[in-house]
């Protein structure tokens, strides 16, 4: 008996797999820290997840082995879509060395799935994007390094030739907020093109403004701890701590103090700390420690 759900294809075992919570770690994070994945998140009562699936995988065939594909069904995986923040399907991520790359929501032309699968494959070396991907790569080497300056140069070079590349418009981003210079970050967050806009790359850029424009207005660390130690219940001054901390890089100190002012008071100040969780969440790697943890703390706290 075949189950309802994506139609069946034909497409290679090792290419493209059903991936649950289990085997999610090995078939998509590790598996991208070398080849480049597709996560395709659908559901059996999803309609266009029904023509999208087979041309992801069709796509994904052709490229013979340049990238592989994971189709997670939210319905049975709740955790993971939670985890990723999936809130409409169909979802569709790229992961290359172990997190999210590029994406969409929605249903899309078979054109633009081809586009977007030989776009995936080229991060991995492969396809006439290749030496682009090399160039985003080296530019995230030196904003890690510190040479946001180099950064943004290479990053503004690649979309010079490719405007609508999501990684290299959304590590610009990164790069000006490297060099405290907001503004710009937030005007191209403003006029990012339409195509991108919505990429994971994107929402976590413009996470990092948010949380960029908080730290201006910070207060001091220590003083804001003494006063929650004084009064546990004084909501709003363990959320200015945390916003203090997470200014000065303590993120996992920052994500425990919103966590217990989220258990204290889920609905003070109209929800403030699960929306600045959210705000944390996403400006980090989705596979961050501290988002994992953080995530499942939040879950176990709304639905127990």
């Amino acid at each position: 008996m075949i189950e309802l759900g994506q139609p069946q294809t034909d497409a290679p075992t090792d290419l493209v797999k059903d991936v649950n919570e289990m085997d999610f770690m090995a078939e998509v994070v590790e598996v991208s820290m070398t080849t480049p994945v597709i996560v395709d998140f659908w559901a059996p009562w999803c309609g266009p997840c029904k023509t999208l699936g087979p041309q992801l995988e069709q796509a994904v065939v052709a490229q013979k082995g340049a990238v592989r594909m994971a189709k997670v069904d939210v319905d049975r995986n709740q955790q993971i879509a939670a985890q990723l923040q999936i809130q409409s399907i169909p979802t569709v991520y790229a992961f290359f060395e172990g997190k999210p790359v590029d994406g969409f929501q929605g249903a899309i032309s078979q054109n633009e799935v081809t586009e977007f699968v030989n776009r995936v494959a080229a991060l991995g070396g492969w396809g006439e994007d290749a030496g682009l991907a090399e160039a985003v790569a080296a530019a995230e080497e030196m904003l890690e390094a510190g040479e946001a300056v180099d950064a943004a140069q290479t990053f503004a070079a690649v979309l010079g030739e490719e405007p609508e590349n999501a990684a290299a418009y959304g590590g610009l981003i990164r790069a000006h907020l490297a060099l405290g210079e907001t503004d710009q970050a937030a005007a191209l967050i403003d006029g990012a093109p339409e195509a991108i806009a919505a990429s994971p790359e994107i929402e976590a850029a413009r996470a990092q403004l948010a949380l960029a424009r908080q730290a201006a207005d910070a207060g001091p660390v220590a003083e804001l701890t003494a006063a929650v130690e004084a009064n546990p219940d004084d909501h709003q001054a363990r959320y200015d701590l945390a916003a203090a901390l997470q200014a000065n890089g303590q993120t996992e100190d920052a994500v425990e103090h919103l966590l217990e002012l989220f258990r204290r008071d889920r609905e003070w100040n109209d929800g403030a700390a699960r929306a600045q969780l959210f705000t944390i969440f996403d400006a980090l790697k989705p596979t961050d420690p501290v988002v994992l943890k953080g995530r499942r703390k939040l879950s176990s706290m709304i639905f127990a």
